[in-house]
């Protein structure tokens, strides 16, 4: 969310970052006629007030009737006002920062970053879904008949793998001075709104069809939503908070499990593991003071923690900054990694550091108090430490030998408690 200042002030701008993003710039439009009948709407009603409070004071009974029933029909018009307002102000997106390449879709990304030597195969390379069905692996025709379309089961090696990679990307964050949290998974509404997934996202989110009961036995009407990321969650945890400057910046990670209904990719990656609906991920949030050179600082920091696990584990990569149509409303800059994945013949997503300034924050509420005793919102950043199955494909893919095997990264060996996956014999 912006300011409804700047966006007054700067119409034009947000325009061209709307059109900038795919957006329909007539959004801004929309929010500038409804915040002057908003404004006007409310000088109306403060002014019938203060008419109420001088008919009180002078016990004028006959004008205190007229008044009231004057408020009666223009308060529940201005709160409903206010609702469309607030809900036309969500989807004002962010201006994107002035070196983001400028483009329509994934086609105008730019590479700025390339790591590690591509395996050279001196045989037929196999799929993860080869190797995980040889291997004994995986069973993606039990996990679909069990849990639907992209259900999955990991088996073996696979699932010792899947934790261990988790934990030492955990422990790696950890180690780097952010604090671990396991922050909840079914959310409130106003989480997925501050953090942006809603309006935009709302078709990959699952929603709760049965949310429970209150201790007294009655239904809880408010609707509830299976986290599609940490990050919602994480930046929840500081809603209506007034932090100090000296704090900053606040540094944590959550590890769980996530939910999303890949609705918005239908008909993409239907095969594997590549895009699943439930996986688990490592996810850091930077909560950092409002200035900008500080925050590119952590983005490019964040990212760093994630190519120096890429790194421990040998698996290539590169590092893609996103262009203005592909990064997202809230987002002011953006990159993607991505890692090598044979099977794919290409480097493929893994994992996306973002940028969004105070777009998060002003939803949530999130501000800090500045040396001179002012209130300010932070800035907010967000960045994938490790997401798995997904992160599995490179391992398996890049990794296998020519007779079947596969082996264990070395940093993964102590924690899978091999060095080989071998087929059974």
């Amino acid at each position: 969310m912006l300011d409804i200042e700047f966006i007054r002030q700067h119409s034009k701008e947000v325009k061209k970052a709307a059109s900038q993003k795919q957006m329909d710039p007539a959004v801004v439009d929309k929010v500038l006629d409804l915040d002057k009948k908003r404004r006007d709407l409310i000088f109306q009603v403060d002014q019938w007030r203060e008419k109420r409070n001088e008919a009180s004071q002078t016990r004028n009974i006959k004008a205190g009737k007229k008044i009231k029933q004057t408020l009666k029909q223009l308060e529940p018009r201005l709160k409903e006002l206010e609702k469309e307002y607030y809900q036309a102000m969500l989807t004002i997106p962010n201006i994107p920062h002035s070196g983001a390449p400028i483009g329509q879709n994934e086609k105008d990304n730019v590479e700025v970053e390339k790591w590690g030597e591509k395996p050279h195969f001196d045989f037929e390379p196999q799929s993860h879904i080869e190797l995980g069905k040889k291997l004994d692996l995986l069973d993606l025709e039990r996990g679909v008949k069990t849990a639907g379309f992209r259900g999955y089961y990991l088996k073996n090696a696979a699932a010792q793998l899947h934790f261990a990679v988790l934990l030492y990307a955990w422990q790696k964050i950890i180690a780097h001075g952010f604090t671990p949290m396991v922050p909840p998974t079914i959310l409130r509404e106003f989480a997925l709104v501050g953090s942006g997934h809603f309006p935009f996202g709302r078709e990959d989110v699952y929603q709760i069809a049965n949310p429970g009961k209150l201790a007294g036995g009655k239904a809880i009407e408010e609707r509830s939503f299976l986290a599609g990321t940490a990050e919602p969650s994480l930046l929840a945890y500081f809603a209506d908070q007034v932090l100090s400057e000296k704090d900053l910046p606040i540094k944590v990670c959550g590890w769980t499990p996530c939910y999303r209904s890949e609705a918005g990719s239908y008909g993409k990656d239907t095969k594997g593991l590549y895009r699943i609906h439930e996986f688990a991920k490592v996810e850091q949030v930077v909560l950092c003071r409002a200035d900008e050179k500080v925050s590119n600082q952590w983005l490019e920091k964040m990212r760093k923690y994630s190519q120096e696990i890429l790194e421990d584990l040998k698996l290539p990569y590169r590092v893609i900054e996103i262009c203005t149509g592909d990064m997202g409303a809230g987002k002011r800059k953006m990159y993607d990694i991505e890692t090598w994945m044979p099977s794919r013949h290409a480097y493929s997503e893994t994992h996306s550091d973002s940028s969004l300034t105070d777009w998060q924050t002003r939803r949530l509420n999130i501000q800090y108090k500045n040396k001179a005793g002012e209130k300010v919102y932070a800035y907010a950043l967000n960045n994938t430490i490790i997401a798995s199955p997904r992160i599995l494909i490179p391992i398996l893919e890049n990794y296998q030998q020519k007779d079947g095997s596969i082996k264990v990264p070395e940093v993964l060996k102590s924690l899978v408690g091999k060095e080989v996956i071998r087929p059974k014999k």
